[in-house]
């Protein structure tokens, strides 16, 4: 029994012993300059980390422009999208549809093209970029609602949908820097034997120049890039009819042919007749 208690006792005399040493002035095994020599170790290697962390951070921020991405490879090519934002544009002379149409067309889309919004712009000359690198906040170039005409929801609040000849507005994705040569302009064909007209706003769909380059969000904050507006003049006997229509960017140097990518230069429309369809495909 004696033989035991001494060996308890050694036992929690070992386990003190490993907190706090008197006899050697150990704590957890180590003396006070021990403990001091290996916590300066790890403050000068830590410290060291993060001074070349921070040293490669620094060099790198100051290879960046705050106003142009570093790389702009995936997106060298703009795409185009239509608005509505839907893959099926639906005619319809309810009342429902129409000031559906009314209010998007009024309040979301044309909100920054208003013409008493866009006076406050600058006129620039047609044709021509307008290039401006040494300036730091750059001007904006007019493009007004009123030049949709027939489109812009002034003479037509229901842009067409109220008499079956719906607007369909097409714009180009923003890339900055880019400066499309020749004359760029919107074409669209339906995709059937017979010819569907339409009717373009601006005149011959043209994408004027002096919208471009455009220079990013900090440096170009009131951007609006230019509209295009479509006029499908569809007759009674195309409202039965599916009309599949594709529209592309053309007399550029813009890709509009990539089968990887559908929206490349380019966007795909279907009109529909909403009465016609099934309700529950609908929902």
């Amino acid at each position: 029994m004696k033989g035991e208690k001494k060996e308890s006792n050694e036992k929690k005399e070992t386990w003190k012993d490993f907190i706090y040493n008197p006899t050697t002035g150990e704590f957890l095994g180590r003396t006070a300059s021990s403990w001091g020599l290996i916590l300066l170790f790890y403050f000068v290697f830590y410290g060291f980390l993060a001074g070349m962390f921070s040293l490669t951070m620094f060099v790198m921020l100051k290879t960046l422009d705050e106003n142009v991405p570093r790389y702009q490879d995936r997106v060298a090519n703009p795409g185009l999208v239509i608005r509505p934002h839907a893959a099926e544009i639906f005619l319809s002379t309810t009342v429902i549809i129409t000031q559906f149409i009314i209010n998007y067309y009024g309040f979301v889309l044309f909100s920054e093209y208003n013409d008493s919004i866009q006076e406050r712009n600058d006129l620039c000359l047609v044709g021509e970029y307008t290039e401006q690198n040494n300036e730091h906040i750059k001007k904006v170039c007019q493009f007004k609602r009123s030049m949709l005409r027939q489109c812009s929801g002034l003479p037509d609040t229901s842009f067409g949908y109220a008499e079956g000849k719906p607007c369909i507005i097409i714009k180009m994705n923003r890339v900055i820097g880019l400066k499309p040569l020749g004359d760029p302009y919107i074409n669209c064909t339906a995709k059937r034997d017979s010819l569907l007209q339409m009717q373009y706003f601006p005149p011959e769909g043209r994408l004027d120049k002096m919208f471009f380059p455009y220079y990013g969000k900090k440096a170009h904050p009131d951007y609006v890039q230019p509209l295009v507006a479509v006029k499908l003049l569809l007759t009674r006997d195309d409202y039965n009819i599916e009309q599949t229509v594709e529209c592309k960017v053309e007399g550029s140097d813009v890709r509009n042919n990539d089968d990887r990518d559908k929206f490349q230069g380019r966007v795909t429309f279907r009109q529909t007749d909403i009465i016609s369809r099934d309700p529950i495909t609908l929902q």
